[in-house]
Parts: structure tokens; sequence; C-alpha cells
């Protein structure tokens, strides 16, 4: 019999409350309050009853919030009165099984903690060096969840048999791997192997193996929490240049894995936000300027002002790292325009002619995922690709989505969104869709994601493009209504979501193209745009795009456009057209003429051409090339601006004739490419300031929201919201979505849930 006085509570907590050691908190909460009863998961989150004293319980109650584990995310607490039944002690019982409407979230992966490091450093720890060491804390989720609740049976580590000490761990309350799911020890746990490069095995520490060869030059295969990497030491030119060739990746930037923040800090320079984000739980690729003298070969990244930098995030980056105290390249496992390999036969096959050995071991990767890149602004975390360590975070919004969403994204840096309630669930990195095993991955992606949240799409958003491969999908599907969204409101959308911000706003859009409702290609919008609608009130000056796509890998073709629009056949004494005079007619000519020549106000295709004049870059190996590289030459000291009019009209627009014709007048006066840099980078941001603020006096908006690839580029973002605020406009950018096409699944979900609610 209860004692008097004694209450009991039946308690429901959701959120990211699985596979965080959200249970084993549970109980230690209830040790330290006093309270009896039991915890367990469930398909939708974590199911308490507690018994008390009334002050207890409420103590203990209000604990669950603030104080939940580090990796938690408790979206909300539901409390009920029950009936005391006078039971002693608190207890994890067994998880329940069925369907929830709205299934438990699914926690990202989260990089090695501290206290793994020192088992694993610790020569009398009998987790010394292995290198699959993990608590509640740390360790793989997403990428071995095969279903929920999160128990082990739906992980990958159901392959794998716990030993009688992982299993005392595992049931020892006080241990802080009790209810730890991936928990395993060289006895019963996953093994590393080292593997030649047609996949015989190497006898030998497989890890002193794999660093033997980084140290003879060698590229080595390296399986990872998310999929296969690529390494070779970061200061061994001739085996980056070897890497870029049998890659077929001329010119990307890779990223560098430094042991340690003091190694990071020979690299890069790093300030107290950079650092953070080093070490943070997810340990992204963070992008920092680089040292003159940092230890890395020039071919590591070629022309970029900054270099990406990450810290090992498991324990087998450690080791590899401890055993070789230098910096080693560590990029996707793939050719380029793939995605990255994570099933090892797969693996194997796809890597042959790339990697010279492998060093693989055999947990399963059930979910794929690329590193996360990041960069600082004014101090905090601007997202550039969301992927491992961040997917699937659910991103909450003040507005419910009345059916379930799948927003299908767009074509290049695709992610799709799932959205049900109040969550948006955007996925992790896919890639460019222009593979059929790229698109094999989105669509398995999409039904995993379908299957782990709950959603059964009943409303399908997807790009205006009718030639992407994510709108084919989206058309494919039958039973659902879909909505067509353009894509610059997508952009402006992504970014209101993330604030929370239901609009009306003026929205900058600025990115490399996106097809707008008039047929024409897009890409410098000024927007009025809430979540239901929009109007183009402006945009950048529009010119064709000699041979289409063409213009797009040859920048130098944007170049002729611009120019043989401000002088046609009195063309100034130039380098650019010097470089390609021989084409040089054509082009010029299927500009004027239209023939296979679209028009397009992009402003990336504005950076390609200005890029092309001062002589940074005719032709391009990645997408946005030109453009990073035209910002990473500005000279920081230069304070000029070209002047650029705003021109009135039935639309605004900012006549980005008068940006190129500046440049070619400083080129042709002998300037040099940074001074040209900073003058196109400053006059384009005030420029739109000017439209801004027109756009603001006309409507009384005081809001803008700023969004597209282009708005990664911190000197063009810090100049444009600085601007803004001088005209004390409130600003809304990008930190936890990316700007780019990465976050436009997001924009889809949340005007189409618009669009529902109407």
């Amino acid at each position: 019999m209860a004692g008097t006085g004694v209450r009991r509570v039946r308690v429901r907590v959701e959120g990211l409350v699985q596979g965080v050691g959200f249970r084993p908190f549970v109980c230690g909460l209830a040790g330290t309050y006093g309270v009896s009863g039991f915890v367990g998961n469930d398909p939708g989150g974590v199911f308490i009853e507690a018994e008390g004293e009334p002050g207890r319980l409420e103590a203990f109650t209000a604990g669950l919030t603030g104080q939940a584990p580090p990796l938690a995310l408790v979206e909300r607490v539901s409390v009920e009165a029950a009936e005391p039944v006078g039971e002693p002690g608190f207890r994890i019982v067994p998880s329940r099984r069925g369907e929830r409407p709205n299934p438990a979230l699914v926690p990202p992966d989260a990089g090695t903690c501290a206290a793994c490091l020192r088992e694993l450093r610790d020569p009398g720890d009998r987790r010394h060096r292995y290198a699959f060491a993990n608590c509640t804390g740390c360790g793989p989720r997403f990428t071995i969840v095969t279903g929920v609740p999160y128990d082990r049976c739906a992980t990958t580590m159901a392959d794998f048999a716990m030993c009688a000490a992982c299993a005392r761990e595992y049931g020892d309350p006080g241990d802080r791997r009790f209810h730890a799911q991936p928990v395993c020890c060289p006895a019963c746990g996953p093994e590393l192997r080292a593997l030649d490069a047609a996949g015989r095995p190497v006898p030998g520490d497989p890890v002193e193996v794999a660093a033997g060869w980084l140290k003879e030059g060698r590229v080595v295969a390296i399986k990872g929490l998310g999929g296969y990497h690529l390494a070779v030491l970061a200061a061994d030119g001739t085996a980056v240049a070897v890497l870029r060739a049998r890659k077929r990746r001329e010119s990307r930037p890779f990223a560098v894995l430094a042991q340690d923040v003091a190694a990071a800090g020979t690299l890069v320079h790093l300030d107290p936000a950079a650092e953070r984000l080093l070490t943070g739980t997810p340990r992204p690729i963070v992008l920092a300027p680089r040292r003159r003298d940092a230890p890395v070969a020039d071919a590591v990244a070629p022309g970029a002002r900054d270099l990406g930098v990450m810290l090992p995030y498991t324990p087998l980056h450690h080791l590899l790292a401890d055993r070789l105290a230098t910096p080693y390249v560590l990029t996707s496992g793939n050719l380029t325009d793939e995605p990255i390999a994570h099933r090892d036969e797969d693996a194997l096959r796809r890597l042959a002619g790339v990697a010279d050995g492998f060093l693989v071991h055999d947990r399963r990767i059930e979910a794929p995922a690329d590193d996360s890149l990041v960069r600082v602004f004014r101090g905090r975390e601007l997202v550039v690709r969301r992927s491992r360590g961040y997917a699937p975070a659910p991103l909450s919004v003040p507005w419910r989505f009345p059916r379930p969403v799948l927003a299908c994204g767009a074509q290049l840096k695709n992610t799709f969104c799932v959205a049900r309630g109040d969550q948006a669930f955007l996925s992790q990195h896919i890639g460019d869709l222009e593979s059929y095993e790229t698109l094999r991955l989105f669509t398995e992606s999409v039904e995993r994601f379908c299957r782990l949240f709950g959603v059964r799409p009943e409303v399908v958003a997807h790009d205006l493009h009718p030639e992407y491969l994510s709108t084919a999908y989206a058309r494919d599907r039958t039973g659902v209504d879909l909505v067509a969204v353009q894509h610059h409101h997508a952009h402006i959308a992504s970014c209101l979501a993330e604030h929370g911000h239901g609009g009306p706003v003026i929205g900058v859009a600025f990115d490399g193209l996106g097809l707008g409702d008039d047929g024409t290609l897009w890409g410098g919008e000024l927007l009025v745009a809430d979540l239901l609608s929009y109007r183009r009130a402006g945009h950048l000056e529009a010119v064709p795009m000699p041979g289409g796509a063409a213009a797009v890998r040859q920048p130098w073709r944007m170049a002729a456009a611009w120019l043989d629009r401000l002088h046609g056949d009195a063309l100034p004494d130039l380098a650019v057209a010097a470089r390609h005079r021989e084409q040089w007619p054509v082009v010029a000519g299927m500009a004027r003429s239209g023939l296979n020549a679209p028009l397009t106000s992009s402003a990336g295709r504005l950076f390609d051409a200005v890029a092309a004049i001062a002589g940074v870059r005719d032709v391009i190996g990645y997408e946005g090339q030109a453009a990073a590289e035209l910002e990473a030459r500005v000279d920081p000291g230069e304070r000029g601006a070209y002047p650029a009019r705003v021109i009135a009209g039935e639309l605004l627009v900012i006549a980005a004739g008068d940006l190129v014709g500046a440049a070619a007048e400083d080129v042709a006066a002998g300037a040099g490419a940074g001074r040209i840099a900073a003058r196109f980078h400053h006059g384009l941001a005030a420029a739109v300031v000017r439209a801004v603020t027109i756009l603001g006096e006309e409507t009384g908006l005081r809001t803008v929201a700023l969004s597209g690839g282009v708005f990664q580029n911190t000197v063009l973002l810090e100049a444009v919201v600085s601007g803004l605020e001088r005209e004390h406009f409130q600003v809304l950018t990008h930190s936890r979505v990316p700007p780019g096409d990465g976050g436009i699944a997001l924009g889809q979900a949340v005007i189409a849930a618009a669009h529902d609610r109407r």
C-alpha cells in the first residue's frame, strides 16, 4: 500500500529522447529525488510512471526538461495523475512496440566524447585502442538505425551480441553505458581489417597498416561513420595530385583532418566561434582562413582563401590521427558527381581504381551521411552542407502541417524534407541528382525517412522546373496532392521557417539558376513574400547565357555576353577576349541573336562574368568555383565600390552591367584582381541595399530575408547585412539551414503547408 501523501503520475516525454541516454538519466533523476517507478521507450518517445511525495514528484518532472542530457531535445512533457501502487525502486522496463502517429525522433550521430577518448588512450583500459568505443553521450545513431523505438535490435549493432562485461555496463544504472545501444568492446563488437586494392586481407594491426600506406604516399579508403572516405597525407603534394586524378576532382577543395585543436590552429586562423564549432558534438568541417605557412600542399585547396578543417569524430579517426601525428586529407569516398559509398561490396567495386588499400570494418552503415560543412558569420554558425551530426534532428516551426508533407528539393545539392505536426525533418545531404546512383540514394532515403518518422505523404511539393529529377519523382507519385513551388520563393520561405517568421518580408534571393514563373532563368531576385505567396518586385539586370549550360561551365561566355552588350564591336583591349579570340565572335553573336542563349538574371552568372574579366577563372571544375575564387581574392584593405544604378519601373532593376563595365575599366587600367573583387562585392551590396530601401518605402516592410547560395559568400553577406542595418531594417539570415539549394526543401514544405491551411 502507498503511504499517506504519496502520489503517482504517468508522464510522456516527446522529442529527441531516444539514443541520447534519456532513460538512464531518468533513473538517476529518480534516485536524486527519491522517486520510485519505471521508464521505457515506445514508438512515440519515453513513457514514465513515478510516485513519491508531491514536492519530490514536482521536482522530478521539472528536471526532465531542465536537466536533460546534452544530446536530448525535449519537445513536450505531458503529466497525468495515476493511482499509487507502492512499488519499490526505479527501473528501466522493456520497450513497448506498436504504431504511433508521431514516432520518436532519431538522434544524429555524435562525435567521440572525452570519457571514451580517455579510455581509448589508456593502456590499462579494456577498450584501449578500440575503434568502436562509445557511450550514451557519443557514437553512431542515425547512420545505424533501422527502426523505432531506438533499441539495439533496431540498429545494425543487432549483428553483435554483447559480451558479459558489456552487458554488465549496459545494465548498471551507475555506468555511463547504461542502456547505450551501440555498446561493445574488442571481445564482442565490430572489428577492423586492412585490405589491399584487390580486397584481399593484409596482416598486421589495421590502423598501423593504413598509417604506413599513407606515409608511403598511397591513397587509402577508410570506412567511417556515414560512409567511405579517401585519405592521403595533406602535406604530400604528389599524393594529393594522384587522388585528384583518380577521383576525377580537378579543383574542388579537399577537407583536412587535424589531430586536435592545436594542430588545427597550425592550418587555419581559429576564432572562438570556429573553435567551438570544431569541438562541438556534430564535429563538422569548418571553413576558416588558411594560414600562409600551413603544412598543407597547395593542391589541397587551390585558389581558395579558406581551408576546410575537422577534428576526429570517431575512435578510428582518433587512432589514425595519433599514429600519423600530421594532418591528412579526408574526402568523400566516391567519384565526382556520385554519392558517398557506404556498402562494402559497392565501395570495393567503385573505389577499386582509386584506393591503393582499404581500412574497413564489419558494422553495417544503414544510412549514408557525408560530413557537414559550416562557416562562421558574426560569431555564429552558418551551415553550408547539413548532413552528418545534424540530420535528422527536427526543425520545429510555429505552424502546423495539416497533412503530412514530402518536399522533394532541388536538382543540385539536393536534400528532401518530410514534415508532420509542427516538425520538419530535413534529410542528410544527397547531392546532385545527375546520376543513377544519386537518384537511387534519394529514393531509398525518402522511403527510410517516411518509415522512421511515420510520414505517409498526402501533399508532395516540388520545384517548378519540369526537368529536375526531383520534380519527376514527385509527379510519379500517385494519390497525393502536388504543389509546385517557385525556386526563389522556396529559398525565402526556408529562411522564414528557420526564424519562425510568417512574413511578409522583402526577400533577396541570389543564386545560380532557378526557373521563374515567366519561363526565364531567375537568380538575382527581389521578392515581396510570405509563406503563401510572393510578388517579383525587382531583379538583377538580365543578360543572355550564350550556349545555355555551357555558360555555367565556362564563365568567360558570361563575360562575352556582358561586354558585347556594353561595347559591341568596340570592345576594349581585355585579356579575357584575347584568351578566347577564336570563339569570342561566335559566342558574342549567339548572345546578340538569342539563339541558344536564354535570358537570366542570375547573381551567380554575374559573379562568373566578373571573375573571368578579372582573370580569376575562365572555366570551372565545380559549380560556383568562379564566384568562390572571386570572393577569395577580395582585398580586405580596399574600400572602394563600383557604382550601380537601381532603375525604377514596373520592376526595379539593379543595373548589373554598370558593375561589369566598371570592372572592365579597372582591368584596362591595370588594376589587380584583389581590388576588382573588393569593389565589385561592395558595389553589388550597395545596390542591393538601395533597391531594398526603395521597396521598403513602397511597401512599408522593414524586415528582409536573405537566401540563396550566393549568400554563403560571407564578404557579400556582411556588406549587405551591415548596409541594411544602417537603414534600420531587421535582417533574417540563415544559420541552421543552408542558404543554398540544400535548404530549399524546407521552404517547399512550409509553402505547401501554407496552401494546405488555406
